[in-house]
């Protein structure tokens, strides 16, 4: 799967599924619906340079996490992204 299959049309089931998992992520974190697909779209178009990614097994969330420090609970950025194989660097470059 490529980064053209990014824009195949999916199933009215998990369109509803995606929305879903948005409106959640976003109301946990205080960041808007199209702020997150904005950075989930960024995070894909910068590793698809680099490696193939299993978009049906994408899952980027924020959630609320306690800090390390003094501040108390923080939003923080969780990924999981399955790689399903390495694109080689072109020679001569």
């Amino acid at each position: 799967m490529g980064f053209a299959d990014f824009f195949k049309k999916k199933s009215s089931g998990n369109v509803a599924k995606d929305r879903l998992k948005m409106v959640l992520v976003s109301d946990r974190s205080n960041c808007s619906p199209e702020i997150m697909e904005q950075i989930k779209n960024d995070i894909i178009g910068v590793l698809s340079k680099y490696v193939e990614i299993d978009l049906e097994g994408l899952d980027i969330k924020i959630e609320q996490t306690e800090s390390e420090g003094t501040n108390g609970m923080v939003p923080a950025l969780f990924a999981n992204i399955p790689i399903k194989d390495m694109k080689h660097a072109k020679k001569g470059k």
